[in-house]
């Protein structure tokens, strides 16, 4: 445990960025299995599933929690599993 006063508040702080991600993360874990299932089940609601995916996955970039070639990584690999369901 910290001694020094600012130390003390960067571990509350981190704790809360932490947090903060992890809420992010599960989301957006959530969403992308979420469009996997209706891809391959091909529920009605497919395009809405997948395009809320594909938010989240921008989203997720822009607050630092996945890097950006990452992220195109798993958006092409998603929507090649899309195209291909609905060809």
């Amino acid at each position: 445990m910290p001694n020094i006063k600012s130390a003390k508040k960067r571990v509350k702080v981190i704790e809360a960025k932490t947090l903060q991600n992890k809420i992010v993360r599960s989301a957006l874990k959530t969403s992308v299995k979420a469009a996997e299932y209706a891809i391959e089940n091909n529920t009605d609601n497919k395009d809405a599933v997948v395009a809320l995916a594909l938010k989240k996955l921008d989203m997720a970039v822009t607050k630092g929690i996945l890097t950006k070639n990452g992220a195109a990584r798993k958006k092409s690999s998603l929507a090649r599993r899309y195209n291909a369901s609905k060809a």
